[in-house]
């Protein structure tokens, strides 16, 4: 491995819509009526990331329709978010061709979330260089290692929390395999599955504290507070789902080649581009 390459890797959805409610209140938009305000702040926070941490290497990935394998273990699964903004739906395509001007690879796959490109993207990638992952999702927290990185976007610009191991021990006092953990506890109230009815973050921690997994505390079921033992027995399946649904898959058969990660910009393609856009103020932010 290469210490001197560091790839940066974006999770697309995270900064479009992070980017769309932050700029909600800008009227943005070309000739034709199509919006271009979450496209301008997805560009700020890629291009402040990529100011902050001077990545050799850039590559985004997307979410690639609502239907994935997650959703056919479990009907309801996100079953509550509503549909996108109407004004954010065009700018769904339209930010991926800017972000192809750059050169940058567009990962996706049906039947994937990108959170699973992402972990795929990190475990292929962490054997040539670093990996930071650029999002605002917690569940990406399992994924930390020796050579992943997880920049989680705090609030405002250039906000950023670094997790690495010792971080992520510090902060959340977990190993990153028991994020996964976790969710299948507590389940995950923004993805809508509900893990062990009655059972929250801190009785969580405190059993994973103490038996270090979900096996481990199904191990010592019988020395458990009756309390904990009987929630827990009432809802084992479903503990068991939440934590499938919740473990990101880092299999997902995408190609990407490092090579074409490389972060160069062709300034005449991409200014071309921007101006048609009318987004070319941004570029003296990388110029």
């Amino acid at each position: 491995m290469d210490r001197n390459n560091k790839v940066l890797i974006v999770d697309g959805m995270a900064l479009l819509f992070r980017a769309f409610f932050a700029q909600s209140y800008s009227a943005r938009r070309l000739e034709d009526g199509t919006p271009t305000n979450a496209i301008y702040g997805f560009f700020q926070y890629l291009f402040d990331a990529v100011n902050e941490f001077s990545p050799t290497h850039v590559v985004c990935c997307w979410d690639m329709g609502s239907k994935t394998f997650r959703s056919d273990l479990y009907s309801n699964y996100k079953a509550n978010r509503p549909e996108a903004p109407e004004d954010l739906i065009p700018q769904f395509s339209l930010v991926k061709e800017l972000v192809a001007a750059f050169q940058i690879p567009n990962v996706g796959l049906e039947g994937y979330e990108a959170d699973d490109c992402i972990g795929t993207v990190a475990r292929k990638f962490r054997e040539v260089g670093q990996v930071y992952i650029l999002t605002g999702d917690q569940d990406m927290l399992q994924l930390v290692n020796e050579d992943v990185h997880v920049i989680i976007m705090k609030k405002g610009r250039s906000n950023y929390a670094v997790y690495d191991l010792e971080f992520l021990r510090e902060d959340k006092g977990i190993l990153p395999f028991q994020v996964i953990e976790m969710k299948g506890l507590t389940g995950d109230t923004s993805d809508n599955y509900p893990g062990v009815k009655g059972i929250g973050e801190k009785t969580a921690l405190k059993l994973l504290t103490e038996y270090e997994s979900i096996d481990g505390i199904l191990s010592n079921l019988e020395i458990l507070p009756k309390s904990v033992k009987a929630k827990i027995e009432a809802d084992l399946d479903m503990l068991h789902l939440s934590r499938t649904l919740a473990r990101i898959n880092i299999e997902v058969p995408i190609e990407c080649q490092f090579d074409d990660c490389a972060w160069s910009v062709p300034m005449d393609e991409v200014t071309t581009v921007f101006e048609k856009y009318r987004l070319s103020t941004l570029l003296k932010m990388i110029s």
